[in-house]
Parts: structure tokens; sequence; C-alpha cells
């Protein structure tokens, strides 16, 4: 594969990350009753960039957990037969609180519906919202998420690929083909 175009440098990405914290903010009125979700791998990282953006902002923390959805994944069974499980951390209480889950790229809306379920099972939250880098379009469940950092359409032969400093020591969002 190769690169097509740089979609977002290191400064686009953290204009978006400030942009979707205010909307946060916004949305929600505050941010007395939310919490941030990052899905692993790549979303953790947006959302304590995001949960330390909102704490510059706000002058008071958002609790911040992480998800691991390898076990709700509806493709389990194709993807791999030992599937490995690195675990979530929310080490506080999710029950009427407003879960923002945080992703890198929405895409097809299966691993958002896997994060709904793994958060289910942890509690009963009183709104969940979804918060993005990048929605590339091509859904195939019915998600859509209320913060976007960038829509970029795509065809389904194309690959988006985020690159963060915590994870790949660069940050970037490229599209390949």
């Amino acid at each position: 594969m190769k690169e097509k175009a740089t979609l977002m440098d290191d400064k686009a990405i953290v204009r978006a990350i400030t942009r979707i914290s205010h909307e946060i903010i916004e949305k929600n009125k505050g941010i007395e009753d939310v919490v941030l979700v990052g899905i692993k791998t790549r979303g953790v990282p947006i959302a304590n960039r995001i949960s330390k953006k909102i704490e510059i902002i706000e002058g008071k923390p958002v609790n911040t957990g992480e998800v691991d959805i390898t076990l709700y994944r509806d493709d389990l069974k194709t993807v791999d037969v030992d599937p490995v499980v690195n675990g979530s951390n929310i080490d506080f209480d999710i029950n009427d609180k407003i879960v923002v889950l945080v992703d890198d790229v929405l895409y097809t809306g299966r691993t958002v519906r896997a994060a709904l379920d793994a958060i289910m099972d942890v509690g009963r939250p009183k709104s969940i919202q979804l918060a993005v880098l990048v929605d590339r379009g091509h859904r195939e469940l019915p998600v859509r998420a209320d913060y976007v950092g960038k829509n970029v359409p795509t065809s389904k032969s194309e690959i988006i690929s985020v690159k963060l400093m915590e994870t790949d020591e660069e940050d970037s969002v490229t599209i390949r083909e």
C-alpha cells in the first residue's frame, strides 16, 4: 500500500482535539457527569489528550478509562483463534454518567457496537456519546459520531492510517491505497 495523502499533521490533530474538547463541554453544559473511555488501542491516547485539554479549559479533571473490545467483536472467530485480550481499565463508576467513547477512526460501526456492549457490562450510563478523530463513512450499522475531528470520504479500498506519538512516535493521519 502506498501513501496517497497526508490528511492531518501534528498541528491539525491538536486543533481537532481542542475543538472536540470544547464541543464536549458545550454539549454537556460542563463536565459534571462526563467521563471519557478510550477504545484500545489508539482511542486511549486520544481520550487522554481530550481529558488533559478539558482539564486545562475547565480547571478540573475528567475521569478517563479504557476499554478492550476484543472479546466483544462479532468477527472474533474469523480474526483470531486465540485473541489477545489486553483488558479494560475503568476504575470509576459509570452509572448515571455521560460516557464519551473515544476512537481514532469510525468506519463500519462494528468497533463502536462492540464497545457499547463492553460499556454496558460495566454499568448503566445516563447516555453514551461518541468522539472520533476521523469519520471515513461506509457504515454497516446505524452509528453516528457526536464529535468528529475530520470527515474524510473514502473508497472501501482506501485505508486511513492514524499514528500517534504515544503508540507510533509521530502524530499524523494519512490515507493509503
